[in-house]
């Protein structure tokens, strides 16, 4: 009797995308309309991951994008863009970037394109975010994880 070995194939299927929260303020208008366009933007990325069943992950995606003009702030845009993966066969080393950067990666681009089109219905100048580097914010993030397990004022805090 042969037995197939499934276990080791690396499978990656996207199972649905979809926007769980979506957000947009403009707390100035229509005063902020009047005044010299000269935004300051700020931009907050965060990943979530939640485990499903044995293979399916959510995997959510928010962006906060904030503009101000001096300290006045012409709008607020945030979005939590998730999406359902089924993953498998992966190792535990490559889980880690397949849901911190390669998911995140499959989101931005939605949740790029809604906020564009939230930003331009609220009557304000196109907004189009800049490709993220999701690869090495993940990088960054398990180096920062590292040193704060080194670090001796960490272990007290933890």
């Amino acid at each position: 009797m042969a037995e197939t070995n499934t276990a080791g194939e690396k499978q990656f299927a996207i199972q649905k995308i979809y926007t769980k929260d979506i957000s947009f303020e403009t707390p100035n208008s229509p005063k902020v309309f009047t005044q010299k366009w000269e935004p300051a933007l700020d931009l907050n990325l965060g990943t979530h991951v939640e485990t499903l069943e044995n293979s399916m992950f959510e995997v959510a995606l928010t962006i906060t994008v904030t503009v101000k003009i001096g300290e006045t702030t012409a709008y607020l845009v945030e979005i939590n863009q998730a999406g359902i993966f089924t993953i498998s066969g992966f190792s535990e080393q490559e889980m880690g970037p397949m849901l911190g950067s390669f998911c995140p990666n499959v989101l931005f681009p939605y949740a790029r394109e809604a906020i564009s089109d939230l930003v331009n219905k609220g009557g304000f100048p196109q907004l189009i975010l800049a490709p993220v580097n999701f690869d090495a914010l993940y990088m960054q993030h398990i180096q920062q994880n590292q040193q704060n397990q080194s670090s001796p004022e960490a272990k007290t805090l933890n």
